[in-house]
């Protein structure tokens, strides 16, 4: 591994840390900020709902019950810079478990690619799913 790509992996974990831990403090206690986080045409698909642009992403989580966040497992990887023509970009990936309100605690996984839009980074794409368990029926 050349010493480039091992020092934007390095970087791409940092950033992972600092990002995901303002991401869910905002989310689980300051839901009116969400839209900065998001670029102007940020994309979220939460549970198959897909939502497009950083307002009314933001009035998405506004509407959502309040909740509380555990990350269990974290990862991060940079992008081809030929993917994103140089531009420096971030996969993120997140799991651990989300209670609302008063219910009772469910697994989630979470995929972020964010973007350095000057010295903020931005939501580029947002994938989140609360993990079920299979049932009888789902089998192939």
């Amino acid at each position: 591994m050349t010493q480039i790509v091992k020092s934007k992996i390095d970087q791409a974990c940092r950033v992972a840390e600092e990002f995901t831990k303002l991401y869910y403090e905002t989310s689980d206690k300051r839901r009116h900020l969400m839209s900065k986080l998001y670029m102007d045409t940020g994309l979220l698909a939460w549970n198959g709902n897909g939502i497009n642009g950083n307002e009314r992403i933001q009035k998405f989580f506004i509407d959502l019950p309040t909740s509380d966040h555990i990350i269990t497992t974290l990862d991060a990887q940079p992008v081809l810079d030929s993917a994103v023509n140089g531009q420096l970009t971030f996969m993120i990936q997140v799991s651990g478990t989300v209670r609302y309100q008063d219910r009772i605690p469910k697994s989630f996984q979470q995929n972020f690619i964010i973007t350095a839009q000057g010295d903020k980074w931005k939501i580029v794409s947002d994938c989140f799913r609360l993990q079920e368990p299979l049932t009888n029926n789902d089998k192939s």
